[in-house]
């Protein structure tokens, strides 16, 4: 394996690559498929066309975050890809709904393997490898052949530079992962990927939003809530603090200015009165200092404010 400095700048200005095979993975068939999801998620799914997706949270009758995903659009079905251990929280949620839909739920999580393959240099080495060429836009995906092996690529930016998200048949993993060793990708750990994921701000369910949060407060409303909409669960809540037009709390992307990189819970201060906490935070070799992410309160949330804490004081980036 190579050194956290090696990985890191494989992932980044090259071509790195990090086993996701844990995380959940559904996939919705049925003729009913994307109109049920339009009506349990926050973003516009009957918009999406094959080989497009979108970013979204399912919510609770009460607003609340029961869930963070991509919605994959593919020709005959959806896949919804999230974090790990979510998939026996997902399917009880998703089927407490599900009524005379033409729908059906399918857990992939153990089928499917999963590689998260990112940096610079990472289209350029699936290329070499590909059939056909690979999806551009933000959660574009296309089904192709890496190595002779069946793959869906997905274009993902969850770390800085974004990269792509290969969902793979169990059998075909070795085979993909060994092309890519070929081409010059680096395998990667979690180290690694917690400093570029830092780097691009990206939420975990689960570490950076429970379910005690309400959707705005994750501040990724742009890219994972359309207001116009129609009818849906949770709407009501979204609706009532869209027309409120703040929450009192934000996460928040932060830049720490000591080298002592913050523990989860690390209470963020002003003037000696807290005013949020840390939520993840990894050291950034780009930026010389660690980023985290937190949630702190409105008010003191606006990007350039300064924050205090027991490592050092933090901005809002």
């Amino acid at each position: 394996m190579q050194t956290f400095d090696q990985q890191y700048q494989a992932l980044t200005e090259a071509a790195g690559f990090v086993d996701f095979s844990h995380r959940t993975r559904i996939e919705v068939t049925g003729d009913d498929r994307a109109g049920f999801l339009h009506n349990l998620s926050t973003n516009d799914v009957k918009r999406l066309q094959p080989d497009s997706g979108c970013e979204a949270f399912l919510l609770d009758a009460r607003g609340h975050v029961r869930g963070h995903v991509f919605l994959i659009c593919r020709r005959e079905s959806f896949i919804i890809e999230t974090v790990a251990a979510q998939n026996e929280l997902l399917l009880n949620h998703l089927n407490r709904y599900l009524i005379r839909e033409k729908v059906e739920l399918h857990d992939r999580t153990g089928d499917w393997s999963e590689l998260l393959v990112a940096g610079d240099g990472s289209g350029a080495v699936l290329e070499k490898i590909a059939s056909s060429t690979l999806p551009h836009e933000r959660l574009a995906s296309t089904e192709l052949l890496l190595a002779g092996e069946p793959v869906t690529v997905v274009r993902v930016d969850m770390t800085k530079p974004g990269g792509y998200l290969l969902l793979i048949g169990r059998t075909s993993q070795e085979i993909v992962r060994e092309a890519l060793i070929s081409q010059g990708a680096t395998a990667c750990d979690a180290a690694a990927l917690e400093a570029a994921r830092l780097e691009a701000g990206f939420p975990w369910y689960g570490i950076d939003i429970s379910d005690q949060n309400l959707p705005q407060e994750v501040g990724r409303d742009a890219l994972a809530i359309s207001f116009q909409k129609g009818c849906y669960i949770g709407q009501e809540t979204v609706a009532r603090i869209d027309a409120l037009g703040h929450v009192n709390k934000t996460l928040v992307r932060l830049r720490f200015e000591g080298q002592q990189v913050p523990l989860p819970g690390t209470e963020l201060q002003v003037s000696g009165q807290t005013v949020g906490h840390v939520t993840s935070a990894a050291f950034s070799p780009r930026a010389g200092v660690p980023l985290a992410l937190g949630y702190v309160r409105r008010g003191s949330n606006h990007p350039g404010s300064m924050l205090e804490s027991a490592v050092g004081r933090a901005a809002v980036v």
